[in-house]
C-alpha cells in the first residue's frame, strides 16, 4: 500500500552531473507543487555549492550522509552507472522512497541483485525510463493499435548521430557504451511493441568512432508476439546520416516520422479490393506484375498523441503512485527485461561484461 501524505515529495539527488543537475531538475521546475528538492549529494564541491545556490537545499559530500537527513523522502539516484545498484539499496535500507535514472544496473545479474532488494522494501523503488512517455512512441502506437496499417510486422527504431564521445561513458569499466545510455530508452519501447514477448534475439555491437573502448554503434532484433514481429533497433554514435526515427511496414500501409511529422500511405479502409487469387500458369512475356486497382491515402500529420504526454509526465505518474496509490506504470518485471536483453545482446561479444 502506497503511503499517503500530503504536500510535495521531498526529493534528495545523489549526484549532481548531466542527469542530477542537467536533466532532473529543470523538468521539476514544472512540479513545484508537487515536489522539492531539499538535499543533494556531490564529491565535487563545486556542484554543491550550486545546488545550494539554486535551490536553497542541504548539500553534502556523501550519500550517507544524505541519507541520513529525515527531512528527505525520496532519493533520487542520478550518481554514474555502476553505482545505481548500490546506491539505490543503500537508499532503500534508509528507509527512503527511490526514483533510479536508467541504466537501472550495469548487468542482469546486479538488476536481479537489485530486485530481490525491492522485494524486501515494498512499493519503494521506481525507475526512470521516461522516453515510455515521448509523443513519438506514444502516438506510432496509437496508429498501430488503429489497425489502419493493418497486420503490422516489422518495426524499425532509429537513434543515429555521429560523434567521437571520449567522455567516461565510452568506456567499459566505468559501465559506458550505448547498450547502457540510450539502450535502456529504446530496448523498453522495442518491448512494448511485443508486448514484452520475446523469442529470439540477434545483436551486432561495434565500436565505430567513440575513444573509449565500450560499443557506440548498436544494432539488435528482437522477434517476438502473436505475428512473430520484428523489431529492428539501431542505436548509433557512428552514422554520419541518419534513417528516420520510426518505420512501421503493415499488411496495408506503412509510416515513417522524425518525431516532429508522421508521414503516412495506407489502403482506404473504404475502398473494397478486389478478391485476387495466385495462379500457376505462365504470364505474358515482359509481365513481371499484375496490374492492381490500389486506393491509397498519404498524408502528414503532426506528432500530437491522443495520450497528452511528454518525458516530464513521469514524474506526474510517479506523484500520483507515492501520494494518492496509483499503479506506477515502469514494473520491475518490464525494467528487468530490459536488462535481461542488453545481456543477451552482449552475450560472446567483447563488449560483453558479464
Amino acid at each position: 500500500m502506497a503511503t499517503r501524505r500530503r504536500g510535495p515529495i521531498r526529493i534528495g539527488i545523489v549526484g549532481c552531473g548531466r542527469a542530477g543537475w542537467g536533466m532532473h531538475p529543470p523538468e521539476l521546475e514544472g512540479c513545484r507543487s508537487t515536489f522539492k528538492i531539499v538535499a543533494a549529494c556531490d564529491p565535487i564541491k563545486e556542484r554543491r555549492e550550486m545546488m545550494a545556490e539554486t535551490f536553497g537545499c542541504a548539500t553534502y559530500k556523501t550519500i550517507e550522509e544524505l541519507l541520513a537527513d529525515p527531512n528527505v523522502e525520496m532519493a533520487d539516484i542520478a550518481s554514474r552507472s555502476p553505482e545505481h545498484v548500490p546506491h539505490a539499496i543503500m537508499a532503500l535500507k534508509a528507509g527512503k522512497k527511490v526514483f533510479l535514472e536508467k541504466p537501472i544496473a550495469i548487468s542482469y545479474a546486479e538488476a536481479k541483485k537489485l530486485a530481490r532488494a525491492a522485494g524486501r522494501y515494498p512499493n519503494a523503488l521506481f525507475f526512470r525510463h521516461n522516453r515510455r512517455f515521448e509523443p513519438g512512441f506514444q502516438h506510432v502506437r496509437e496508429i498501430i493499435n488503429s489497425g489502419i496499417l493493418g497486420d503490422v510486422y516489422e518495426i524499425k527504431l532509429r537513434r543515429h548521430s555521429y560523434q567521437r564521445r571520449d567522455d567516461w561513458q565510452t568506456l567499459k569499466k566505468c559501465g559506458g557504451g550505448q547498450l547502457l545510455n540510450w539502450g535502456p530508452h529504446i530496448i523498453d519501447h522495442a518491448l512494448r511493441f511485443l508486448d514484452g514477448k520475446v523469442d529470439s534475439v540477434w545483436s551486432d555491437l561495434r565500436n565505430v568512432a567513440a575513444a573509449g573502448d565500450a560499443e557506440d554503434h548498436v544494432h539488435i532484433i528482437l522477434k517476438g508476439g502473436q505475428n512473430s514481429r520484428v523489431v529492428d533497433l539501431e542505436i548509433s554514435g557512428g552514422v554520419a546520416k541518419g534513417e528516420p526515427v520510426y518505420i512501421v511496414f503493415g499488411s496495408k500501409g506503412s509510416l515513417t516520422t522524425d518525431e516532429k511529422t508522421i508521414k503516412l500511405r495506407y489502403l482506404n479502409p473504404k475502398k473494397k479490393l478486389a478478391r485476387r487469387r495466385a495462379k500457376s500458369g505462365t504470364p505474358p512475356l515482359g509481365v513481371f506484375g499484375s496490374e492492381d486497382k490500389l486506393y491509397w491515402i498519404e498524408k502528414e500529420i503532426p506528432v500530437k498523441p491522443k495520450a497528452r504526454c511528454n518525458m516530464n509526465s513521469i514524474w506526474a505518474h510517479l506523484y500520483a503512485t507515492i501520494r494518492e496509490g496509483a499503479p506506477f506504470p515502469i514494473k520491475l518485471e518490464q525494467a528487468l527485461q530490459v536488462m535481461e536483453i542488453v545481456s543477451l545482446a552482449r552475450k560472446g561479444t567483447v563488449f560483453d561484461t558479464k
